[in-house]
């Protein structure tokens, strides 16, 4: 294999670990603020508005969660393509990243989001503060 073409799959290789890390990040945030929102909400006497604000973060990382992790897929198909690719038919493209003859063969950005790695984080955290603003509203109102 050429160095060149090495290079590529490397190249390849650090933005599939860019999307990883990012995925990553996203959930740690999300977490964070999620709780500390609630955590927010239980000093203010678990007024709903603050609850429901819980849910911006949790959503809103829950689809960018979802974009990430469909471009690692994408990007994980170049690299499979790159691999596998002839030397000649590398050279007709060579560095490509172009992953849009890859989308039929990854899931939607919707169908990622239904993933068990995306919703199994998200749907809970957003049950969570769903639960606590339902909870809310059972309560007795404060003097």
């Amino acid at each position: 294999m050429r160095d060149d073409k090495i290079r590529h799959l490397e190249m390849i290789e650090a933005v599939i670990a860019r999307m990883a890390q990012n995925s990553f990040a996203y959930k740690g945030w999300a977490i964070t603020l999620v709780a500390a929102i609630l955590a927010i909400a239980a000093s203010q006497g678990m007024d709903y508005r603050y609850v429901s604000v819980g849910l911006l973060p949790a959503v809103a990382f829950w689809g960018l969660d979802g974009y990430y992790l469909r471009q690692e897929r994408l990007f994980r198909r170049v690299y499979d393509a790159t691999r596998r690719a002839s030397l000649s038919d590398w050279e007709k493209d060579p560095f490509g990243m172009d992953t849009s003859p890859h989308t039929g063969k990854v899931g939607g950005w919707l169908k990622v989001c239904g993933s068990k790695g995306v919703a199994g984080l998200y749907l809970p955290l957003v049950a969570i503060v769903v639960v606590a603003s339902l909870l809310r509203s059972c309560l007795p109102a404060s003097p």
